[in-house]
């Protein structure tokens, strides 16, 4: 077996793994209000423009009802995470739209 192949995939799963848990908020800050309805706006506006590219994703909108229910009980931490995660639902809709803009059968 090739060990170099071995060794780049395993470099490349620990880039990307490493990438996709700086997103969102930190844990050690605790998010405030303002912080969630700033996350609020983006994914609204995010997820518009998915819809409006006829690309939205299923559970975009159950997302933001969940961030939008921690957020009354109070865990803005919570509710921002949520929020920031419908954006990204939303931005990568967008991106797979223009991939997938030609698709159809060969």
């Amino acid at each position: 077996m090739n060990h170099a192949k071995i060794f780049a995939g395993i470099a490349l799963a620990s880039v990307l793994l490493s990438g996709c848990a700086s997103n969102g908020t930190s844990g050690s800050t605790a998010a405030s209000e303002a912080d969630y309805k700033a996350a609020v706006a983006e994914a609204n506006k995010s997820l518009k423009t998915a819809k409006s590219a006829r690309f939205l994703w299923r559970d975009s909108g159950k997302i933001l009802k969940k961030a939008d229910k921690a957020a009354k009980a109070g865990d803005f931490a919570k509710a921002t995470k949520l929020a920031n995660k419908a954006k990204r639902q939303g931005d990568m809709a967008l991106v797979q739209s223009k991939l997938q803009a030609n698709a159809g059968p060969h």
